[in-house]
């Protein structure tokens, strides 16, 4: 398989989570098992496979490969990909495509979905996916990836399985939904984008951005932003109920062994274990 971008991996209770984030240079996300990734500010070629694609915001480091990544499936002959993004940006991106199959003289076909905060899309029988509220400098959502599963009504557990049997041969709905949140992406944020839903706290696996670090880099300005300090995580220690925290989208200010160092300084003994530098 062709290796044409840097794609690090890690595995989390059967989910692998694949990528590469840094800020202003490039993001892209993949969790093969759910058939799906986040934003496409690059296209690795074995990324081609997945077909459902959930973009945050339309910035060039988590957007601009979108192009590249729907003629190359069109190439290989495969199904046009489905690619959901903020609402405000669909005629933006559908512009962006038309352009390039002018230049190009190939057609790009692909389905583009725009999302609001609240909407929930079907992503198979056993999974969906919710968007919520981030907050960045351009329309940006996140997204919560669901677990669901249907399982015998509180009320009803215990009774006899003949009469649970009867019950649903009568026409009787005897199963309820059950959702779990296993995977959250924030993409770019301020810190309020992580208190928007407090499903976000308890995903089995968060990834989130964390751009700055440093002391003397002002908050009020990274916020303003849409940007993310150290400072903040940590004020949030207390909320994050989180098996795994992915923190990455650092800047290119700093090298790996500085955010290294730094994080593992500050950070408590209650999130060294679960948190995960992605450098």
């Amino acid at each position: 398989m062709i290796k044409n971008l840097p794609v690090r991996s890690l595995t989390h209770k059967g989910l692998t989570i694949e990528g590469y984030s840094r800020a202003a240079v490039q993001s892209y996300w993949r969790i093969p098992e759910l058939k799906l990734g986040f934003d496409m500010g690059g296209s690795p070629w074995t990324f081609l496979g997945t077909r459902h694609w959930f973009i945050t915001h339309a910035h060039l480091d988590h957007l601009a490969a979108i192009p590249v990544f729907v003629a190359r499936r069109r190439m290989m002959k495969m199904e046009p990909p489905i690619i959901y993004l903020p609402a405000e940006v669909v005629e933006g991106v559908q512009r962006l495509l038309m352009a390039w199959q002018r230049l190009d003289r190939g057609r790009m076909v692909c389905e583009l979905i725009g999302v609001k905060p609240g909407d929930e899309i079907e992503l198979s029988r056993e999974h969906i996916v919710t968007a919520f509220q981030t907050k960045h400098t351009v329309p940006s959502v996140g997204y919560l990836v669901w677990d669901r599963r249907k399982k015998l009504r509180t009320d009803l557990q215990g009774l006899p399985q003949n009469e649970i049997r009867d019950r649903r041969l009568a026409g009787e709905e005897v199963t309820q939904e059950v959702r779990i949140p296993l995977v959250c992406y924030t993409g770019d944020t301020a810190p309020t984008g992580l208190d928007s839903d407090p499903a976000i706290y308890n995903a089995q696996v968060l990834i989130t951005e964390m751009t700055f670090y440093r002391p003397e880099h002002r908050k009020e300005k990274i916020h303003k932003f849409g940007h993310t300090h150290l400072d903040d995580i940590l004020e949030r220690t207390d909320k994050f109920q989180n098996e795994l925290i992915i923190l990455t989208h650092f800047s290119t200010r700093y090298h790996e062994k500085q955010i290294r160092a730094a994080v593992e300084q500050k950070l408590p003994a209650v999130l060294k274990d679960r948190v995960h530098l992605w450098v």
